[in-house]
């Protein structure tokens, strides 16, 4: 059985340096923003090129406070992507913000820079791109496209981690950028974590009040804030893992490009482009014939999975918001796509074996 994850596999590698930090940690007994959580923020800032990062409890955490920073005068729209992950819709709504949705390139699957400028209006407060699969997105034309129009820029690198685009990292290029550290993320904690990047001191300095109930000394409430601190047992363990971070995902390039060279041409395969380090969280490929060829997949012991089945605006819970709006690319996103095992405890010869079982449904 080849498992679409295994994260007891993934995480073996770090199991003995995790005991001797968990053993540091006991011995410590501080457990909420202390040495670990400061040590953390200041090397990930490092390795994003960033002045700053602020640790809070998970990615979404990460995107409502970021969008909370600016106040924003209530029912400000935001523009996200039409394909993304519901955190992305759900974060701007948490704000009291609006979300706008625009249609992805059909080929990145990122955010049309085109479809963000036709979705600007006079209430339009931020553009909140998402680097899907660990991808970034077009952010030379994004930023082009919010400088001219005043706009703010939260990047969600929730599936990004040491992706780049033209030598610059995610997290670097907006406003501020919001990390997931869910454990299946490329830099992947134990349980939920999350932070977010910025240059601006001002607002560092905001955000880290925002994240611990609004206050900027104990008990003296600046703003109304929230309970969502990255905690020193998370810490302590990104901070093990984030060295190894470049190796992980050269692991993961290197399970692409067998990928690359095996699957057959009658899938549709994630595009890479010059300028573009991609991470690949996720190997998403797509095809028409999705579900019958999960399910071939399925009874050759492979394990896969659809990120995602359903696009926000056809939600349940969403589906009032956006008013019978219609993303035909989305739609068809989501009804063709499958995600394959690429995960740091997979190796080569296992995806060879994917890609022979998907060979064989297609012969």
């Amino acid at each position: 059985m080849i498992a679409y994850e295994d994260l007891r596999r993934s995480n073996s590698p770090f199991e003995a340096a995790w005991q001797a930090a968990f053993s540091d940690f006991l011995q410590r007994g501080w457990y909420i923003l202390g040495e670990k959580t400061a040590q953390f923020e200041q090397e990930f800032a490092a390795y994003c090129g960033t002045r700053h990062c602020i640790g809070v409890a998970n990615g979404l955490d990460a995107l409502t406070i970021a969008l909370r920073v600016w106040e924003f005068p209530p029912g400000s729209e935001v523009i996200v992507p039409s394909n993304t992950y519901i955190a992305t819709v759900l974060a701007v709504l948490n704000a009291g913000l609006r979300p706008v949705l625009a249609e992805p390139d059909p080929l990145t699957c990122n955010l049309d820079p085109a479809c963000v400028e036709a979705a600007i209006t006079e209430r339009t407060r931020a553009i909140l791109p998402v680097h899907l699969y660990g991808k970034l997105c077009d952010m030379v034309a994004l930023r082009e496209i919010a400088q001219r129009h005043h706009l703010k820029i939260v990047e969600d690198c929730a599936q990004a981690h040491g992706a780049s685009f033209l030598g610059k990292k995610a997290g670097a290029w907006g406003d501020l950028g919001a990390f997931s550290f869910y454990p299946t993320k490329n830099l992947g904690a134990l349980g939920d974590a999350g932070a977010i990047t910025t240059d601006d001191d001002a607002i560092a300095h905001k955000i880290r009040a925002l994240r611990n109930y609004g206050s900027e000394q104990k008990y003296h409430n600046r703003y109304i804030g929230y309970n969502s601190r990255l905690d020193e047992l998370q810490a302590a363990f990104l901070l093990l893992k984030l060295p190894h971070l470049d190796d992980i995902n050269a692991h993961k390039r290197a399970l692409a490009d067998r990928y690359f060279s095996l699957l057959p041409d009658t899938l549709t395969l994630p595009l890479r482009q010059p300028g573009y380090t991609d991470v690949h969280h996720i190997f998403n490929v797509r095809h028409a014939d999705r579900d019958n060829l999960r399910a071939h997949l399925t009874t050759c012991g492979i394990g896969t999975e659809i990120h995602y089945p359903v696009p926000p605006h056809q939600q349940e819970a969403y589906r009032q918001l956006f008013d019978g709006q219609r993303f035909p690319l989305s739609e068809e996103m989501h009804r063709t796509t499958l995600s394959l095992p690429i995960s740091f405890g997979h190796t080569e010869e296992e995806v060879e074996r994917v890609c022979a079982a998907v060979r064989q449904f297609f012969s």
